[in-house]
């Protein structure tokens, strides 16, 4: 007879973990306990089988479970009778790992279609393996009364299911039905009750039918939603929500349905199907039938699986529906009924409403599949709150990423705990999601940081945030870490895959304040953890309006030719000066000679807005990174081989010259060149380009580590051809997978960086 405490650190609440251990138990014949706490599961217990017992743990656990340490501590033997399910105990200090939500299982999903179920059509099925978690947990243990469900009480026949350990509802805190769970209901936009529970999706569904725009309280927010093959509906619903050209996320019910206008590849199929069931990137079919105003102009559609019971009945009927955030422009989904009628009258025709809280928002996550393997690009639904180690001790910290894309990590224990995708940060509605945000995390994980970390551009909103919150929580000065943008991109990636040593990092995006005060973009670095030094980058163009070159990339290209052909206008692509006008031409060139609102950047983003404005592709933008998105899908059609030149000049460190490349562009649109052909070479040439430049610095260093990150490298084409070309010459190669390579994963660099500088004082 043997007796042991077992202690389970990981996701192991709320995912069928008790049940599991209960009917484990009872077939090795074992006798004692198990109960959730504030750090996990406990389990006491003894028999004659504990090897037995312990290894099936480990192999067998429920889907949803991960088991992040098992330790088991030898006990002298008890006099327990049976064995049980005791209530959840709370500690003052805690670490749990939270669930985060999930597609409805198989089973439910049967149940949900099945006439004889007792929850037919019932919206808000679930069970022990699916279903809301992370979205409506308000406080650990995650047990019912300490979630948005404590108000439903449940029916006889719910209650005798979450109490039978042998049930799939055993302890599944959403657990309800048509009786005693939430309800839905449709309203119009004044608010006024249309009709409700089934013939409220019905009718919601006619609606849509008809070309009306639903707006859909979903898992973790509103989705704006209409029929993606209706040409008007999806015209009305971009004008209304200011989106003219950013492309729409669809959902259909199933795969075959999504197949008839779009490739999907096995790995992409495994990701649509999985319980996280995110928004993939996918490549259209050819002849679509699907409205060209979904994604315009774009050859890649983001696609998704109906993932709730409540989509699912909605989305019956249709090829696909247009599954968009319910906000406006850069504002945090909306989550409550009355915040949703109030922000989203003006888009909305009719709003089908529950009343089951959202604590906590949550979009939708954004997966891309390249060479087979899954690059996260935006991390939320699914994948929130996810815990990576990233070191053996430490401070706890919190770290406040950058402005686009903004998420936030936390430190406790040395694990990291990154929150979901927050949004951009231009707006008072967004700085208060990431206060709210940060004061949820905080209270779920018993974290009170005494180590700040941000961006170091002082003007960001985070910067700031960053600063005013420590002075509110008495954090001195030298707790407080500026990490510099780019180095929190190649951190991040060393944070992902446990990488301690010095190595080689490429970071390449939009804009980044660097230690010159210059925006960098277009790096090469020696890092570690905590510190780099600069050794290489794009050279340094005028960026004519600082800022508004984001959004009119044709000031890029002008600055460019500037600097090629100075005033001799004469020698400046025709069709450029026709399209942008002589006098705007000349006004620009102003400005960078005399230094006026010009500030200067080596971002390797801006040197794909100048090229897309040069071959006539996109003068102007409406959304992040749109001009290198439509380079890139012409680029990736065409199989034409060829570089442009570049210069590498050595000058302490080293300059990569890329006016050579933008000349020999300009020059061949002249001679008619396809645009397509532009683009490949382009391409091409960045990726020798890089290779070259690491090829130089593994030399001189000996380093062979290198680590790609930073929001260039969403492009796939030059991610694939970099990675390679890298891995022919011997090296090993890392970039970010399951975090966001862009402005999203930056928390997590940041918090390697100040976990590193606050260990060494």
């Amino acid at each position: 007879m043997q007796r042991v405490r077992i202690r389970i650190k990981g996701i192991v609440q709320g995912v069928g973990f008790r049940p599991f251990v209960y009917n484990l138990a009872e077939k090795y014949g074992l006798r004692g306990f198990c109960m959730n706490d504030t750090e996990g599961v406990l389990i006491d217990v003894e028999g004659t089988d504990m090897e037995g017992f312990i290894g099936e743990i480990k192999r067998c656990h429920p889907p949803l479970a991960r088991i992040e340490s098992l330790s088991v501590e030898r006990l002298e033997p008890a006099t327990f009778s049976g064995f049980r399910i005791e209530e959840s105990q709370t500690r003052t200090k805690r670490f749990p790992l939270i669930p985060p939500d999930v597609a409805i299982c198989r089973e439910c999903l049967g149940e949900l279609f099945s006439r004889e179920d007792r929850r037919y059509l019932y919206p808000f099925i679930n069970c022990t393996d699916c279903g809301p978690r992370y979205s409506i947990i308000e406080d650990v243990p995650y047990d019912r009364e300490r979630t948005t469900m404590r108000t439903f009480r449940m029916c006889e026949a719910c209650h005798q299911e979450y109490h039978n350990p042998r049930d799939r509802r055993f302890h599944a805190q959403p657990n309800a039905c048509w009786q005693c769970g939430p309800q839905v209901w449709l309203v119009d936009r004044e608010g006024a009750t249309l009709c409700e529970k089934k013939m409220a999706v019905e009718k919601a569904r006619e609606l849509i039918k008809e070309g009306a725009i639903v707006a859909l309280k979903g898992l973790g927010g509103f989705h704006l939603v209409c029929d993606a093959e209706n040409d008007e509906a999806v015209k009305t619903l971009r004008q209304r929500k200011h989106r003219p050209a950013k492309p729409l996320a669809v959902m259909s019910q199933n795969l075959e349905t999504l197949r008839t206008y779009a490739e999907v590849s096995p790995t992409e199929e495994r990701l649509l199907t999985s319980l996280e069931s995110p928004i993939v990137l996918v490549r259209r079919l050819p002849r679509n039938p699907l409205s060209a105003l979904v994604a315009p102009g774009m050859e890649i559609l983001g696609v998704m699986l109906a993932y709730t019971p409540l989509h699912h009945l909605l989305t019956g009927g249709f090829r696909a529906l247009v599954m968009t955030s319910g906000n406006i422009a850069d504002e945090p989904i909306a989550i409550s009924n009355e915040e949703a009628l109030e922000r989203l009258h003006s888009i909305a025709d009719y709003f089908l409403l529950h009343n089951r809280p959202i604590h906590t928002r949550v979009d939708d996550s954004i997966v891309r599949v390249g060479k087979n393997r899954p690059i996260v690009l935006r991390r939320a639904r699914g994948y929130t709150p996810h815990v990576v180690r990233i070191a053996q001790r430490g401070p706890e910290l919190v770290a406040f990423g950058g402005e686009k894309k903004q998420s936030l990590t936390l430190v406790s224990s040395g694990y990291a705990i990154m929150s979901q995708h927050i949004g951009e940060l231009s707006t008072v509605k967004t700085l208060e999601f990431l206060k709210e945000s940060l004061e949820k995390l905080k209270r779920l994980f018993s974290v009170e940081p005494t180590v700040v970390v941000h961006d170091m551009h002082p003007h960001y909103l985070t910067t700031g945030f960053a600063k005013e919150y420590a002075r509110e929580h008495s954090i001195e000065d030298a707790r407080v870490i500026a990490a510099q943008h780019h180095h929190a991109h190649i951190a991040s990636v060393m944070a992902e895959w446990g990488l301690e040593d010095e190595l080689i990092g490429v970071s390449f995006d939009g804009t980044g304040y660097g230690t010159d005060g210059c925006v960098w973009g277009g790096e090469f670095m020696v890092a570690t953890r905590e510190d780099f030094t600069r050794e290489a980058h794009l050279r340094y163009m005028p960026m004519p309006g600082g800022e508004k070159v984001i959004e009119e990339p044709w000031r890029m290209a002008a600055s460019y030719l500037h600097a090629i052909h100075g005033e001799r206008l004469e020698d400046w692509p025709a069709e450029f000066l026709e399209r942008v006008g002589e006098k705007r031409v000349v006004a620009i060139s102003k400005l960078i000679e005399h230094r006026i609102n010009t500030p200067l950047t080596s971002s390797g983003g801006r040197l794909f807005d100048a090229v897309a404005s040069i071959t006539g592709l996109k003068d102007h933008v409406t959304f992040e990174g749109e001009a290198a998105m439509v380079l890139t899908e012409l680029a990736e059609g065409e199989k034409e081989g060829g570089c442009y030149p570049f210069e590498i000049k050595e000058n302490g460190t080293m300059e990569i010259n890329t006016l050579p490349t933008v000349e020999a562009i300009a020059e061949e649109m002249k001679d008619g060149v396809p645009v397509s052909i532009i683009s490949r070479r382009f391409h091409n040439t960045l990726v020798l380009m890089m290779v070259e430049v690491v090829d130089i610095l593994c030399e001189r260093t000996g380093i062979r580590d290198v680590v790609l990150s930073g929001g260039v490298f969403q492009n796939m084409l030059l991610l694939h051809g970099v990675v390679e070309g890298l891995k022919k010459m011997g090296l090993n190669v890392y970039h970010n997978q399951r975090f966001p390579i862009n402005d999203g994963g930056l928390s997590l660099g940041q918090a390697l960086i100040g976990l590193e500088r606050a260990r060494r004082g």
